[in-house]
């Protein structure tokens, strides 16, 4: 594929040169119906020519607070159309963070699903002032124009405006810090053009595949893998709007899927749904990422199915994707893989001196991925970078053959009596009983040892084990 940064003049026209090439092909599978590549450039050129028309442009932001649909989709690329940036929200938050960003991120204006999220509407109660908003169900509120009726428009093609590239903004995802505020990390049309070109020159993907789309759209790795990717290479996003076991297995066969991404909190249930006959012919693939794989969910999910993981990784500053296991090449257990076309990585001490092979340090990531920074934070943006290489607070080794493992986050480090415990490792070893489903490890204070680890474990249905004989195994 011809670099997409070059066929795209912002992120804005991905739609529409997807759907000048493959007007026809199915762009959403959602709830059984189809919206073909046409119809989602005329779709998102609706909601922009309603932003327009209230004011937004260039230099504006937007929130978009809606559940993986077509109408997600085309919010985003109506958005974009404006030339404005995207605000997605987590339909997990709670109110009152919901408004810290809209303040923060000096949102314009918004679209919003009533009973799905913090309803934007009532945010103006909060101080919070929209220019516009659009509800996302029947009738929506006072004051509110209906995303059913504005999807309906008939309009002319909207003008995209002329950006830069490496300088405008196409998203600001907010981070969830571990302690203080969420960060606004600054992605441009850039970040975004360049990352997806990673990965599809990456992996082996074409216009003929069906992503299944279970991860957030509003998540980094959820936008850019199962919604960007497909969209970059005309291929068909089956959207769904949660995340239930059998609901999962029943849509992959049903719509013969080809790719399944996900976290490894999903593979883990994936793995222990009741047994039954599937034809799980048509997934050629499954990718991990968002968070570290265990090996035992691994091996339980691929004997489960048949059906391989690959591993990768990326922080959401990155756009996010920056590794992965090569798909039909060596693949390593346990480890995100090889970077991605395009993308530089290394290990490094405290004082971002590069450390040899198998040397554990500080993973940090070059590439025309890496966020332009953090909304309003100059200070934090100084911070999370040595020269041009982003820090990622990852805690990893690099081996002899390129692969990269993770160890464990910088900051969920436990150190008992002086000496360095990394949680992943002794979760690692939990998963290895019979009856764990799921395991946690976390440091707490100890007046002698200074921190000790602390284990949190879910059972596998039907199953029990003791403290002890967790212990002893």
């Amino acid at each position: 594929m011809e670099e997409l940064w070059k066929m795209c003049p912002s992120l804005g026209w991905l739609v529409r040169v997807s759907a000048r090439r493959f007007p026809k092909n199915t762009a959403v599978i959602f709830q059984g119906e189809e919206t073909s590549y046409a119809e989602l450039d005329r779709l998102s050129d609706s909601v922009a020519w309603v932003l327009k028309d209230h004011g937004v442009g260039p230099g504006d932001s937007v929130a978009l607070s809606l559940p993986n649909s077509p109408a997600f989709v085309a919010g985003y690329f109506g958005i974009l159309k404006t030339g404005a940036s995207v605000v997605p929200i987590n339909l997990l938050l709670s109110a009152e963070e919901v408004a810290y960003i809209v303040s923060d991120a000096g949102v314009k204006a918004g679209i919003y699903w009533c009973g799905a999220g913090v309803d934007l509407c009532n945010l103006q109660e909060k101080g919070c002032r929209f220019s516009c908003l659009i509800a996302g169900n029947a009738g929506g509120r006072p004051g509110c124009l209906s995303l059913k009726e504005v999807l309906k428009r008939d309009c002319p093609a909207v003008e995209i405006p002329g950006l830069n590239q490496t300088e405008d903004v196409a998203a600001i995802i907010y981070t969830s810090g571990t302690t203080g505020q969420p960060k606004g990390a600054m992605l441009t049309h850039r970040n975004l053009l360049f990352n997806v070109n990673s990965v599809v020159s990456s992996l082996p993907l074409s216009e003929k595949d069906r992503f299944i789309a279970v991860l957030p759209m509003f998540h980094a790795f959820g936008a850019t893998a199962c919604m960007l990717v497909p969209l970059a290479l005309g291929a068909t996003i089956v959207a769904l709007t949660r995340f239930v076991p059998e609901e999962v297995v029943k849509i992959i066969e049903v719509t013969r899927a080809t790719v399944f991404m996900g976290v490894p909190s999903m593979y883990a249930l994936l793995a222990q749904i009741p047994q039954r006959q599937l034809d799980f012919s048509s997934l050629r693939f499954c990718i991990s990422g968002g968070a570290p794989l265990p090996a035992e969910v691994l091996e339980r999910f691929e004997k489960r199915y048949g059906v391989l993981i690959y591993e990768g990784d990326g922080p959401t500053e990155c756009s996010p994707v920056t590794a992965v296991n090569p798909v039909g090449g060596r693949r390593k257990i346990s480890s995100i893989g090889l970077p991605v076309a395009g993308v530089e990585m290394k290990i490094v001490d405290e004082s971002g001196r590069e450390l040899p092979d198998g040397c554990v340090g500080e993973i940090v990531v070059r590439g025309e991925n890496v966020m332009k920074g953090y909304l309003h934070r100059e200070v934090e943006t100084r911070e999370a970078f040595f020269g041009d290489w982003f820090r990622t607070g990852d805690l990893g080794y690099r081996d002899k053959d390129g692969y990269f493992f993770i160890v464990d986050r910088r900051k969920d480090m436990i150190i008992v009596n002086g000496m360095n415990v990394y949680p992943r490792m002794v979760e690692e070893v939990l998963y290895r009983h019979p009856a764990v489903a799921e395991a946690a490890v976390v440091g707490q204070a100890h007046p002698l040892h200074g921190e000790v680890p602390k284990a949190v474990l879910v059972l596998k249905p039907g199953m029990s084990a003791s403290r002890e004989e967790i212990i002893v195994s």
